[in-house]
């Protein structure tokens, strides 16, 4: 399966909030790394992000475009409340090995009405 059809499965699972679904689209080593965060490594501490973000907050993922090169795709995304950001996946045997994500995570607790943390606060 190419890339970018891994990155539509993941799309669709993620606009489903199927977090198993999602899962195990990822390798068990893999890495995810959204930037606004540390990178998770492996496929238990990804899904467990899932868990938690999508008991916190309802998420929609519109994609804008999808590019893909050899064994990497890239996601240009929107929501529906006017966030944008893009990902980057790495697909290697049908599995997701890489995953570095970009988006303003302060824009996303304040449309999403979530308590903005005190490290955004201080400074």
């Amino acid at each position: 399966m190419t890339p970018k059809k891994i990155v539509e499965q993941w799309i669709e699972k993620f606009n489903n909030a199927d977090i198993d679904g999602l899962a195990v689209l990822y390798a068990v080593d893999a890495i995810n790394h959204q930037v606004v965060t540390k990178p998770l490594k492996g496929r238990e501490e990804i899904r467990k992000l899932f868990e938690v973000d999508f008991a916190r907050a309802k998420m929609v993922c519109i994609p804008e475009m999808i590019h893909e090169a050899g064994e990497w795709a890239i996601l240009e995304w929107r929501d529906p409340l006017g966030l944008r950001g893009c990902g980057f996946f790495h697909v290697q045997h049908n599995q997701i090995v890489f995953q570095r994500g970009y988006f303003d995570q302060l824009s996303f607790f304040k449309q999403q009405g979530l308590p903005i943390p005190k490290e955004y606060l201080e400074g």
